[in-house]
């Protein structure tokens, strides 16, 4: 299949523009080849950004919401005409496969059209008053320009999480993506403007992480800030929010537990595992991670995944069949390379995989490991690849202590046929989203976020639109 990656540039004011700051090359994980140039913000180009956000607020704060939320579904209607060229793009940035890269466009247009719908009900109340002639009221308004930063593991989903949430609630916003997928954004932030979403409502930079959160963050244009990546990027982002102090939506790493118990149907549930857990090569922040499995059925249980995992075609996401393709950078080579070597090195079985792929691009195979110890590396850092440790358990009460141990809490997963143990782990389970008996957690419906060091807030839902909200209580006369 041939693509023509797009001329890339930053975006602001409604208008195509070239950087002036550093330029920043866009390589092809599956070949390491150079497939775009683009130049980073400049301060200038950052200031221009701000003083766009701020007349877009105005601008898109007027329009009524029943027009806004119009433009948001032409927004997505745009995305699912374009849904075959964006994939592409979106393959070509990042890696993943074509087929993931399709469904990951249609969610990001069903995350548009949830907002469209939900914009329409940021409703008030009122609020009966103590005098006779009185009246108090609670409106709910737009808190004002955005300034909300991306990474590459997901480059439309989660642009579109925070682009159609400021949007639907009538707030202006200046996103900056990752410098590794920053065409795929660029394509959301197109199909906004032809949907007729005013100049300056929604912006597009690129740069230096630090430098631009540290220019955008503490301007008083910028009434909110929206965040996803690492914990130790969201510690430095919520430092600068802070200090003003600016409202902030923080969704960072994780590290999820599965807990699979002795009832369950072993092949079914390894083999639904092992689909999930490769599923992006496992650069999902949600991914299925630390798998908990009960002593009397880890051996199976651990076979029929790595069967599974052996039968992944792996491959350049655009060639027919490839199920999954390479790791998004060599920092994830790297770091997957240590982590499956040092559990290794502690007693861990590996049972496929373990070793990356000979030739251009960073492939590296899904990889199962058994029997892995809690003391491997792999057990407390988030491996954010193509890597299952499986460990045993015998008492539910002491797994779910194991489950628990680490300071992150985004997703969690729990597999039982009985029904007390399974509301015991829907309970017990910290983590902000947890799945019992299935690993899908995440809809455009549902708030998505985590507890502990995964972060603060939720997008989706009801409450991703709350997010960027403010309450004015109004007492009249």
């Amino acid at each position: 299949m041939s693509v023509t990656y797009p001329e890339l540039s930053l975006h602001i004011g409604g208008k195509r523009l070239k950087g002036s700051g550093a330029r920043i090359d866009v390589i092809d994980p599956a070949t390491e080849k150079v497939i775009g140039q683009v130049s980073g913000a400049s301060a200038a180009d950052l200031d221009r950004a701000l003083a766009a956000a701020e007349k877009g607020f105005g601008l898109w704060r007027a329009v009524a919401v029943h027009q806004r939320c119009a433009i948001l579904r032409r927004a997505a209607a745009l995305l699912r005409e374009r849904v075959e060229s964006l994939a592409a793009v979106l393959v070509l940035e990042q890696g993943k496969s074509l087929s993931e890269a399709r469904g990951e466009i249609n969610a990001s247009a069903e995350v548009f059209e949830w907002f469209a719908e939900e914009g329409r009900r940021a409703y008030g109340r009122i609020i009966p008053d103590r005098t006779s002639t009185g009246r108090m009221l609670v409106v709910r308004e737009p808190v004002g320009p955005v300034a909300a930063f991306t990474p590459w593991n997901f480059p439309a989903l989660t642009p579109a999480r925070k682009i159609a949430g400021a949007l639907a609630a009538g707030c202006s916003i200046i996103i900056k993506p990752s410098e590794e997928t920053p065409a795929t954004c660029l394509a959301l932030i197109e199909a906004c403007v032809e949907a007729g979403v005013p100049e300056g409502a929604v912006n597009m930079v690129l740069g230096e992480p630090a430098t631009v959160s540290a220019h955008l963050i503490p301007s008083q244009v910028i009434r909110k800030i929206s965040f996803t990546g690492s914990t130790l990027g969201g510690r430095a982002v919520a430092a600068l929010a802070a200090r003003a102090p600016k409202r902030a939506t923080l969704e960072l790493g994780g590290h999820a537990p599965v807990i699979v118990c002795a009832d369950v149907d072993v092949e079914a549930v390894a083999r639904l595992s092992a689909k999930r857990k490769f599923r992006n090569a496992g650069q999902v922040c949600v991914s299925p991670t630390r798998f908990y499995v009960h002593a009397d059925i880890i051996e199976p249980f651990a076979a029929e995944f790595a069967r599974t995992a052996k039968e992944i075609t792996l491959g350049h996401g655009l060639e027919s069949g490839t199920v999954m393709g390479p790791l998004a950078n060599a920092r994830r080579l790297s770091a997957i390379t240590e982590l499956v070597a040092d559990a290794q090195a502690k007693g861990a079985r590996l049972l496929c995989g373990g070793k990356a792929v000979d030739g251009p691009g960073y492939f590296y195979p899904p990889t199962v490991l058994s029997h892995v110890p809690e003391c491997a590396a792999i057990m407390t850092q988030e491996p954010f690849g193509p890597v299952a440790p499986i460990t045993p358990f015998t008492d539910l009460d002491e797994v779910i202590v194991r489950a628990n141990a680490l300071e992150v809490g985004l997703s969690a997963f729990g597999f039982s046929r009985d029904a007390a143990t399974v509301n015991k782990l829907g309970s017990a389970l910290e983590a902000g989203m947890v799945g019992i008996n299935r690993f899908e957690i995440s809809q455009a419906e549902t708030p998505f976020g985590g507890i502990k060091e995964s972060g603060d807030g939720r997008e989706g839902g009801i409450e991703g639109l709350e997010a960027y909200l403010t309450t004015k209580t109004i007492s009249q006369a």
